[in-house]
């Protein structure tokens, strides 16, 4: 493969049952008392007058129906406590519904630590850039309304739309170009409504340091893939001129272009332009950024002239 010609850039979800207990086993007064059984015939005949008579005393008084229900209640009450409470009120309101999982609450932002909070810090400073060729990426540079990109999302036009990380969109001009460093500056009217993000030092970057890639791949807007620092001052072709650019396996692919690569502190320190592909396209862990260290002074000279 040959590395040139595969380089590209990146533009274009119901009540209680009671049990009366056994009476005491009592012998029959028919059975004697040697376990044999009289027959009906040998049995006294008796009238009703034999029959004992009760007085009223004799009879032991029932608790009132009413009173023995409710002496149950408070029984069973006092067993099931506040759950009979809840049932019965339940019960009273129809079907029970099934019971809600719980749910942990979201984490607030502060809790957040290593890549998370990195990429935290970073995305309300990300935005789509898009034009009526293709999209691609772009980050807030100030506190003016500049936003920097690459050069080729922009395709040599004037005008773009720039969506936020919360979804807006607002309406940016391009005040410059450098078609050479593939780089491009917008500029917006309400620069209250965009987040600068912390540019650092591509110079202090190492191989091996761990850095995000930060975009809208393919118009997934606030994608953010992870890796490392691959090399540091690989000459590539960025724009019109061969350029060196920091070289990294974090996943870049089109739309990618524009977008900051930042170290675990969430400075910027790359551009991210170039992607080396096969014959397939796509990404294959081979992508390239242009160091902050070059691109923020001809941002800079952009918006002063």
């Amino acid at each position: 493969m040959v590395l040139e010609a595969a380089m590209r850039g990146l533009g274009s979800p119901r009540g209680p049952e009671f049990v009366t207990p056994p009476a005491a086993a009592t012998v029959p007064r028919d059975m004697p008392q040697d376990g044999s059984r009289k027959s009906p015939q040998d049995a006294p005949q008796r009238t009703p007058q034999d029959l004992p008579r009760r007085t009223p005393q004799d009879v032991p008084r029932k608790a009132p129906l009413k009173g023995r229900l409710l002496g149950a209640a408070a029984l069973v009450a006092a067993l099931t406590g506040s759950v009979a409470g809840v049932a019965g009120a339940r019960l009273s309101e129809g079907p029970v519904p099934a019971a809600a999982l719980p749910r942990v609450a979201p984490a607030p932002s502060a809790g957040l630590s290593g890549l998370s909070a990195t990429a935290a810090r970073v995305l309300p400073s990300v935005v789509s850039v898009e034009t009526g060729s293709g999209s691609g990426s772009g980050f807030v540079v100030d506190g003016s309304g500049h936003i920097l990109t690459n050069a080729h999302v922009i395709r040599g036009g004037d005008r773009a739309t720039v969506v936020l990380n919360d979804g807006r969109r607002i309406s940016a001009r391009v005040i410059g170009e450098d078609d050479d460093e593939d780089l491009a500056v917008l500029e917006v009217d309400y620069p209250r409504e965009l987040t600068p993000a912390t540019l650092g030092r591509s110079g202090d970057l190492a191989v091996g340091d761990q850095v995000l890639a930060i975009g809208s791949p393919l118009g997934l807007s606030g994608t953010v893939t992870a890796g490392i620092v691959s090399a540091l001052d690989r000459e590539v072709r960025l724009g019109s001129a061969r350029r060196t650019a920091v070289q990294t396996d974090a996943s870049i692919n089109p739309g990618n272009s524009g977008g900051p690569l930042v170290n675990a502190r969430g400075e910027v320190v790359g551009v991210n332009t170039a992607i080396a592909s096969g014959r397939g396209g796509g990404n294959i862990g081979i992508g390239f950024a242009i160091p902050i260290d070059r691109a923020a002074p001809i941002a800079e000279r952009i918006i002063r002239n």
